[in-house]
């Protein structure tokens, strides 16, 4: 398998539930390393410029909404396919139909309060990793 990053996203409900290390220790035990990580509080303008592919959804304001609704744990997992090891990881969008163990079925609330996001492919990885950790300040092991 070839070694790939990632950009993972703890949501605001899983940070003011206070599981971000718990989430990241499912990520490291599965053989993913964390390359960059920081936590923030996103703008309006941000986070309506991340999620601008879904603009035109009728969910696309709640989602905003929530999203700048308290801080964020954004980071880059490395390791081999560490895409499809990390939406494993996460577990089915609506946590009503997560597997048993996986981090949405054990942290999120709902279709919309649903802890983590992860990219879902590498095109899609190498866009989102840019627009949060631009330049060359992502840690390679």
């Amino acid at each position: 398998m070839t070694v790939e990053r990632t950009l993972s996203i703890i949501k605001p409900d899983a940070v003011a539930k206070n599981v971000i290390g718990q989430i990241v220790a499912r990520f490291e035990g599965a053989g993913l390393k964390v390359a960059a990580a920081k936590l923030v509080q996103l703008s309006r303008a941000e986070a309506e410029q991340f999620y601008a592919v879904h603009a035109a959804r009728p969910f696309f304001k709640d989602l905003v909404d929530f999203m700048v609704s308290g801080p964020v744990f954004i980071q880059v997992l490395e390791g081999e396919g560490a895409i499809a090891k990390n939406r494993d990881l996460m577990g089915a969008t609506d946590p009503k139909k997560a597997a048993a163990g996986t981090i949405r079925a054990d942290f999120a609330e709902s279709i919309d309060a649903n802890a983590v996001h992860g990219s879902d492919a590498p095109e899609t990885a190498a866009v989102e990793i840019a627009f949060f950790f631009p330049g060359l300040n992502v840690y390679s092991r």
